[in-house]
């Protein structure tokens, strides 16, 4: 499919993407049938994207992470990290789940977020612990390093995970709807709490959600997928919208215009159409 959005990075389109997924689809049995969950998807992540995957229950989405961190193998089609196959997972994809249960609760935040790097080898003990400090302390949680988990609110707790995750320095962060359990009030401040570790570090972020305003809010491109089998609808550019927009006229507009495209009855958009039809459909801004 064709990319419309302005890269991130100056000059990203002249490289070949960090991650590539191509014509994807994913199958499972149950006991009477086989269920494709995702049709044919394929986008792009280059360096630095803060890439969404928006879509309905049921669309695939998660699955489609899954497969990425190489917890599962696509049915069909190929999925390329750095121009090499994901066969299984690895550190260069780190995954931050939805469940707060994440932290094994025997360990202290600092010992969470450690643990991973000598596991894997990456650092001794020393260094992992110097990088963990670094990594709370971004996080606004270097305070309660030696607090256990069962001391911590779900909001800190996903703190937690994401400094772990981010410790690991992967090549991409995997989100899987980390905000949604959390009330309103908490998922505004770890939205904008992600964007300013975003600023920070400029990771490269590929992030699940139900959520158009969420998607608007995080993303720098938003990729639609349909109702089940989840298919590509379209590709946008979501550069334009952040929390500074919230709340616009326009940033509603744009909100009610996904909603009618994720929502529509028509088969999928054509890979010739998917990038000028969400820009129209959801006023966003193309590359120039």
């Amino acid at each position: 499919m064709s990319v419309i959005a302005a890269p991130p990075v100056d000059n990203v389109e002249k490289r070949p993407p960090l991650l590539a997924v191509d014509k994807v689809s994913i199958e499972y049995k149950t006991r009477e049938r086989r269920v494709r969950a995702t049709h044919q998807v394929s986008f792009d992540v280059h360096g630095a994207d803060r890439y969404i995957l928006l879509g309905p229950s049921g669309c695939g989405k998660s699955t489609l992470l899954k497969a990425v961190a190489g917890f599962i193998s696509p049915t069909e089609g190929r999925i390329a990290l750095d121009g090499k196959p994901v066969t299984g997972p690895g550190p260069d994809r780190i995954v931050v789940f939805q469940e707060f249960d994440q932290l094994p609760p025997w360990k202290t935040l600092r010992q969470n977020v450690a643990f991973p790097l000598v596991a894997s080898r990456k650092l001794n003990r020393r260094e992992a612990d110097e990088r963990a400090m670094h990594s709370l302390d971004k996080v606004g949680l270097a305070a309660f390093a030696d607090a256990y988990p069962h001391t911590l609110s779900g909001g800190m707790k996903q703190r937690v995970a994401i400094a772990r995750a981010l410790a690991m320095q992967p090549r991409v962060l995997l989100m899987d709807e980390p905000f949604a359990a959390l009330d309103a009030l908490t998922r505004r401040r770890m939205q904008e709490e992600l964007m300013t570790l975003w600023e920070d570090v400029r990771f490269t972020l590929l992030f699940v959600t139900h959520s158009i305003e969420e998607a608007l809010v995080l993303g720098s491109r938003v990729l639609l997928l349909s109702p089940h089998p989840g298919r590509v609808r379209a590709e946008l550019n979501a550069h334009a919208y952040g929390l500074h927009s919230q709340g616009s006229a326009g940033f509603q507009a744009a909100a009610r215009r996904i909603h009618d495209l994720l929502f529509e009855t028509q088969e999928p958009l054509g890979a010739d159409r998917a990038g000028a039809s969400a820009s129209d459909a959801a006023g966003v801004r193309a590359a120039a």
